[in-house]
């Protein structure tokens, strides 16, 4: 298995569940930072920033002399790192907002590319980490929202592509998750603490479990928990011009909470 941003949160549980499930599974992580789980005896590590081609490049080309020496069977790529940023755009770091985009969208296909002729020989699955926000438009998460929905539609046609071949690929819809994605966003008090989104919350253990569930099952896309699958049945079918507005309303509203606890901390 290669995955892609394994030090922490949702990819870190991925690699916990994934050596329950087979401890003999080879793992190579690509991330910045080291993960402070057991890598497995077969384990890699690759120090990487993914927002960088030439890091990228040079940590694919090992990664295929890693799954030629490694014993036979299928290869699964768990392209899982990303980030989001919040506020409204006019205030946001454009610089944070491309390299974003580097990250959630051009190092998914650019590592997926690379890593084709090794999927091909092997067979296996192409797991892309989506997000519920990738169902409609989110204001004051512009740009995650819209890289989600690439993922989303990209990966639901990436498994059509290799329709009739020995590939597919899976595309994970997880909601508001206990990790440092948050933090990471600017997030004053993480949402899920008694903000609007609390009744959505889930452990990043419990999407790896969802996750491992829905390549067992082959299917395209999860979309991790009932509460999450309505909020995407809805977000999917109502028109985006109101989706766009009710989301407004109720990320604005969170806006405000996260205001009010700034303030109580200065």
């Amino acid at each position: 298995m290669v995955i892609t941003g394994g030090s922490s949160g949702i990819g870190r549980s991925i690699i916990k569940a994934s050596l329950r499930l087979k401890p003999n599974l080879t793992i190579c992580n690509l991330s910045r930072s080291k993960p402070d789980v057991f890598l497995g005896e077969n384990g890699h590590h690759l120090p990487t920033d993914l927002t960088s081609p030439s890091a990228l490049e040079s940590s694919a080309n090992r990664v295929l002399q890693l799954v030629r020496q490694a014993p036979s069977g299928e290869l699964i790529l768990v392209n899982n790192s990303g980030f989001g940023d919040y506020g409204p755009m006019g205030d946001l770091d454009a610089s944070k907002q491309l390299k974003m985009i580097d990250l959630n969208v051009r190092s998914l296909v650019d590592l997926t590319a690379r890593l084709m002729p090794a999927l091909q020989a092997r067979g296996g699955v192409v797991v892309n980490l989506a997000s519920t926000a990738a169902f409609q438009p989110t204001p004051y998460m512009s740009t995650y929202g819209a890289s989600k929905a690439f993922v989303l539609h990209w990966s639901l046609a990436l498994n059509e592509d290799f329709r009739g071949t020995n590939l597919r690929a899976l595309a994970v819809c997880p909601g508001p998750t206990r990790s440092n994605f948050f933090k990471a966003a600017g997030f004053e008090t993480p949402p899920m603490q008694g903000g609007v989104n609390g009744w959505l919350d889930m452990s990043a253990d419990e999407v790896a479990a969802l996750t491992w569930r829905a390549i067992a099952s082959g299917k395209s896309v999860v979309v991790t928990g009932w509460k999450n699958r309505l909020i995407a049945l809805v977000g999917g079918k109502l028109p985006k011009v109101f989706t766009a507005r009710m989301g407004r309303r109720i990320l604005g509203k969170l806006r405000l909470e996260q205001h009010r606890a700034g303030a109580a901390k200065s």
